[in-house]
């Protein structure tokens, strides 16, 4: 942020790089970005991701493994999920435009609003699917059942292995770890399924099965429109306690009170704050120093690396005929 001052130009770093965030204007801010090593690793990881995904989805339809199309389904959240970490990374680093001032952050969360709608349906056909399989078993091709799934496992250890070595840490890579999780118990299961149902001839374990993932897939859409809504409809971030920033604010010396304050999400783990804050009578070169004192406190204590700060005079009315912040 650049802030002029009696002919003097001072450049400030109010956010330190622990914000990882491009929006405090400086124009020598070194902004967090993926190595080209990682962007490789992201590549393969999405890559194989989609590849295992088809394999399923062709392999439960061919085995007539619901557990098998189920998995795959799981696969498409963890592919998602993938992208939309990889995306988010990418839109990270556009510059933002006159008309887009805050940039394009928000396109990730468009997409993970129809991903978690997407997956609804899915999980909606699945265990609709799974409802006529109780009633009616139908049998299942265990041996390709097995090799399928166990080829699913092992691309979602060799991904997490290619995800755990990135540069970046945000909370979209590991979002996206989580998910691959997930996924790796729910390949685990399938494999132990086939097993059973090898052995036993028990064919309810297959609906049965793809009901316990479908619920999975359930947890994850839900979770995945829940933060995609709130952040759309400028909801205060859950983990941001506006009265805690309030009593931090006023720690300073120079502030009597902080009224007005706005928190929202730009986008996952991007923090902005609006705010009114009242303050002593002072210079107007002296509030530079307070300004740089507050962004910093909101961007260590909070990660709010984004904030708009009106100064107003204190007991603004009693004072109604001295100028507010003189210069």
């Amino acid at each position: 942020m650049s802030l002029h001052h009696q002919g003097q130009e001072e450049t400030l770093h109010l956010h330190p790089p622990s914000c990882e965030l491009d929006l405090c204007h400086s124009s020598d801010l070194e902004i967090t970005t993926l190595r080209p090593s990682d962007y490789r690793k992201f590549y393969w990881a999405i890559g194989l991701t989609a590849v295992v995904m088809l394999v399923e989805m062709v392999g439960g339809i061919l085995t007539n493994s619901l557990a098998l199309l189920s998995d795959a389904g799981h696969m498409l959240t963890h592919l998602m999920a993938l992208l939309i970490s990889f995306l988010a990374i990418i839109f990270a680093n556009k510059p933002a435009t006159l008309k887009k001032s805050f940039g394009f952050y928000r396109l990730e969360i468009l997409a993970a609003l129809f991903n978690g709608f997407f997956l609804f349906l899915i999980t909606a056909w699945i265990l609709y699917e799974a409802y006529q399989r109780f009633y009616t078993p139908e049998a299942v091709a265990t041996r390709e059942m097995m090799i399928i799934a166990v080829i699913g496992l092992v691309t979602n250890l060799l991904t997490a292995f290619l995800l755990t070595g990135t540069k970046r840490k945000d909370m979209n890579t590991q979002s996206a770890i989580l998910h691959l999780a997930g996924d790796t118990f729910a390949s685990v299961g399938v494999v132990i399924g086939a097993g059973i149902i090898a052995l036993t001839n028990w064919l309810w374990v297959d609906p049965a099965l793809s009901v316990m993932i479908s619920v999975l897939i359930l947890y994850w859409a839900y979770d995945l429109i829940r933060d995609a809504i709130d952040i759309l409809l400028e909801a205060t971030p859950k983990e941001i306690d506006p009265d805690r920033v309030v009593d931090a604010i006023k720690v300073f010396e120079e502030v009597q009170d902080m009224h007005d304050v706005h928190v929202w999400t730009l986008t996952s783990g991007m923090y902005a704050l609006s705010a009114h804050v009242a303050v002593k009578n002072m210079p107007l070169k002296e509030t530079a120093p307070l300004l740089k004192k507050i962004n910093t406190l909101l961007c260590d204590r909070f990660k709010i690396g984004h904030a708009a700060i009106q100064l107003e005079a204190e007991d603004t009315e009693a004072n109604s005929a001295d100028t507010p912040i003189s210069k």
